[in-house]
């Protein structure tokens, strides 16, 4: 993939400069990585980190932890109007995860998610958000 097909990876994440971003799990594309910390001009920070961040870049594997415990935790590191990008792996890829489950551990941890998106050669991202509704009935640091 060559870097300008990696930027429009972040462009598809609607990351751009001066956003905090978070990064959770063990997984992941390293070009899609720089790409993103290009877009934002800083690198990604651990989700142990103290501060609330516009996205948080969730990489999830089949086989990885239940994911909608890890979304709950994930959404704690949000700001009022940040998302969650769930990053899997594509059909066929090992590790690939069902649109339907990510949808269905959004759902349970109170998050509204969109169709995925194909981001780099081996991997898609779904974007998650809090409803609008319980953004309002929730309190964010």
């Amino acid at each position: 993939m060559t870097q300008s097909q990696t930027r429009t990876a972040a462009d598809r994440m609607e990351l751009e400069a001066g956003q905090f971003v978070k990064e959770i799990g063990e997984a992941g594309d390293d070009e899609v990585r720089d790409a993103v910390e290009d877009a934002i001009e800083e690198s990604l920070a651990p989700a142990d980190r103290e501060a609330t961040a516009d996205a948080v870049l969730l990489w999830f594997e089949e086989g990885d932890d239940d994911l909608a415990d890890t979304l709950v935790d994930a959404t704690a590191e949000l700001n009022e109007t940040g998302v969650i990008w769930v990053l899997t792996p594509k059909v066929g890829r090992p590790g690939y995860v069902e649109f339907a489950d990510i949808s269905e551990a959004a759902s349970v941890a109170g998050l509204a998610s969109t169709s995925g998106n194909p981001i780099a050669p081996d991997w898609t991202a779904t974007r998650l958000v809090v409803p609008k509704t319980d953004r309002r009935n929730s309190t964010f640091d």
